[in-house]
């Protein structure tokens, strides 16, 4: 099959899933290398296609949705609270990160869209014996979040607040923190 043809084929299933697609997946249905699917995504990417890879696979951001990035910090245990708090309010969340001092952005991708999706995410980190990426930084962590409205967002940022997780940014901390 063609490369160009292949690559919309992933841009179709890409479209038409609800859940993220494996790269395994991807390359058994085309019959091609990992690797191979790897540069198909780095061409979709740099034809200004948002595929972002998640530990479930390759999801594709979708265009008409509202974003915002919180500020939060809780302890451990609240993990679950709080991600059930944005996808209960209809948000999803697409990432993780911090802000280190010294190393700047830590950033990683989730895709979190349901509870089933937010207990299977605390059961991986839980599960790890590594620990969960806002320790880097005491606690306080930023998701960024997709929603179908402002107002969708703006109901979540009260929830987020009203449970005590919304945090304010501190002085050397950048607004935009992707330049």
């Amino acid at each position: 099959m063609d490369g160009s043809i292949r690559r919309e084929k992933i841009l179709k299933i890409l479209r038409e899933s609800d859940e993220p697609v494996s790269g395994g997946k991807f390359a058994k249905n085309f019959n091609v290398s990992r690797q191979v699917l790897v540069q198909d995504i780095a061409l979709l990417r740099a034809a200004n296609h948002d595929i972002i890879a998640t530990h479930k696979g390759y999801i594709l951001q979708n265009e008409d949705k509202t974003l915002r990035v919180f500020k939060v910090k809780h302890e451990p245990d609240k993990m679950l609270d709080e991600l059930n708090i944005i996808v209960d309010c209809g948000g999803k969340i697409e990432d993780e990160f911090v802000y280190h001092k010294m190393y700047g952005v830590i950033r990683v991708n989730m895709g979190v869209k349901s509870r089933r999706d937010a207990e299977r995410y605390v059961e991986e980190v839980n599960g790890d014996i590594s620990l969960p990426l806002e320790m880097v930084t005491s606690g306080f962590h930023y998701h960024t979040v997709t929603a179908d409205s402002e107002e969708v967002l703006d109901d979540i940022q009260d929830e987020l607040q009203k449970n005590g997780y919304l945090v304010a940014l501190r002085d050397y901390e950048p607004v935009d923190f992707w330049s």
